[in-house]
């Protein structure tokens, strides 16, 4: 079952040597061709090879807008920005507080036995309002 196998193949026949025996009559024909072409347009070639590099930079531009540099962006004064902040943490704080009382809240009622429908109804919207809260606040 695991015998090995022996090989009286030449190992400098490779698949490009074997390839290239057997297409390479094919690969001549279109070489000679195309050296008797551009021999005989050359104009048409040179012109063809330009419409084609305007042709691929008009496309280049028309395809990716973004690499037209975007305008530069305004710079917010600083005090804008520490404003800005300072409301950012203020309503972290303010959430933080509203959370922690929900929590309590969410905790006094699963720790009853007995549900009634107000303490369901109580939950339901502290859960929600925790979510909210949760969504709501920058990563």
């Amino acid at each position: 079952m695991f015998r090995k196998i022996h090989s009286n193949r030449d190992p400098r026949d490779t698949l490009y040597r074997e390839l290239r025996k057997e297409f390479s009559v094919y690969a001549e024909k279109g070489n000679n061709f195309g050296k008797q072409f551009a021999a005989k347009y050359p104009r048409l070639l040179f012109g063809l090879m330009t419409a084609l590099l305007l042709a691929s930079a008009v496309l280049a531009v028309w395809l990716h807008p973004k690499m037209v540099p975007p305008e530069k962006v305004k710079v917010k004064p600083r005090s804008e920005v520490l404003n800005s902040s300072f409301d950012q943490i203020l309503a972290a704080g303010a959430a933080l507080k509203t959370t922690i009382h929900l929590r309590r809240q969410v905790d006094s009622i699963t720790a009853k036995r007995v549900l009634t429908k107000a303490d369901s109804l109580t939950l339901v919207q502290d859960l929600d309002s925790l979510q909210h809260i949760r969504l709501t606040l920058p990563h």
